[in-house]
């Protein structure tokens, strides 16, 4: 018995120098104004090293030194692009003894005002971002199928998509919307289902695709807006049922802020549906498809999600060709 309760209390007083030493660990990367910066350009977003430099105006070296130090933290987390390394904030879980510290902390970074200049800088980094995936559209739009090919071929998930989203019991006059409808083929069936439907891209090219697949349907039912979610506040604010992103979120250069723009167009027990790649490491979509990100864990769609006021409901997984796996994600504003 005494071996027993001393063994025990060995285990004990080491889980307490443990989270001693990371509390210690956390104070020390949080005591840096720089280093809040970071974490504060990182609340809604990933970036890559070399951005990183770009907003906060340092060497590539010192910024190394000020992530490794924030990572031994487990204030960011890596995902891997390709040949790049982007950073984010991570996923906090319950059962990490200082959770409650670290949301506290992120709480006060995300106070905190973020400069003019970089602020600018901010701006036109995702404004760049955009412009890449944009060009690649308007240059490619017709072989879009082609390329898409190369990923997904969309009899591979079509029927369970529509499964999903008639398992949904929407009413027949609910308020649809689909972002960035490509060539119009999910945008049909929506329109088929539902009284009215909404399209939404930033390329006319696209949207022109789609809007000549929707007359050639003999639907009229459609109403199409050029530009971001954003812009459809004004229009759409509070009484959509349903918005889709039927692998299209891969090409949008801000994907966190996009999941706030959505949450602003649901109404109370509206669904956001996301139907995406998982993470995968094949670089070549960005030149043959225009990808700006390798596809996404779960835990960020869900982390997005949460932060924008949405909560998971449902999720499959399907395995497609050349290795790629779809995910559809359901999730719902309370």
């Amino acid at each position: 018995m005494q071996a027993s309760q001393l063994t025990t209390s060995d285990n004990t007083d080491g889980a307490i120098e443990l989270d001693s030493a990371r509390l210690a660990q956390l104070h020390k990367a949080l005591a840096d104004v720089l280093r809040l910066q970071i974490l504060r350009l990182l609340k809604n977003e990933s970036f890559g090293v070399l951005e990183l430099c770009r907003l906060v105006n340092i060497r590539q070296s010192a910024l190394s030194h000020h992530l490794k130090v924030l990572a031994n933290a487990s204030l960011v987390a890596t995902r891997r692009e390709g040949n790049s390394i982007f950073y984010r904030r991570p996923f906090i879980s319950d059962d990490d003894t200082l959770a409650g510290i670290k949301r506290a902390a992120f709480d006060a970074v995300d106070a905190l005002t973020i400069p003019a200049e970089q602020a600018q800088q901010l701006e036109q980094l995702q404004q760049e971002r955009s412009e890449l995936s944009l060009d690649f559209f308007e240059k490619n739009a017709e072989q879009f199928r082609e390329n898409q090919g190369l990923i997904v071929e969309r009899e591979k998930y079509d029927s369970s998509l529509i499964d999903v989203i008639e398992g949904l019991g929407l009413a027949p006059d609910a308020r649809v919307v689909e972002v960035g409808p490509g060539e119009g083929r999910l945008l049909i069936e929506l329109a088929r289902r539902f009284e009215s439907a909404t399209a939404i891209d930033n390329s006319k090219d696209m949207l022109d695709l789609s809007r000549a697949a929707v007359t050639e349907a003999g639907l009229n039912n459609v109403e199409f807006i050029l530009g971001e979610a954003a812009n459809a506040r004004p229009a759409l604010n509070g009484i959509v049922d349903l918005v889709v992103f039927d692998m299209v979120l891969h090409h949008i250069a801000t994907p966190a802020s996009t999941f706030k723009d959505v949450a602003a167009l649901l109404t109370h027990g509206g669904r956001l549906l996301v139907i995406e790649l998982c993470s995968h490491d094949q670089d070549w979509v960005r030149s043959s498809c225009g990808d700006l990100w390798l596809g996404f864990d779960e835990d960020e769609l869900d982390q997005w999600a949460a932060g924008s006021g949405l909560r998971f409901e449902q999720g499959s997984n399907l395995a497609l060709r050349n290795g790629f796996q779809i995910q559809m994600r359901v999730f719902k504003r309370d």
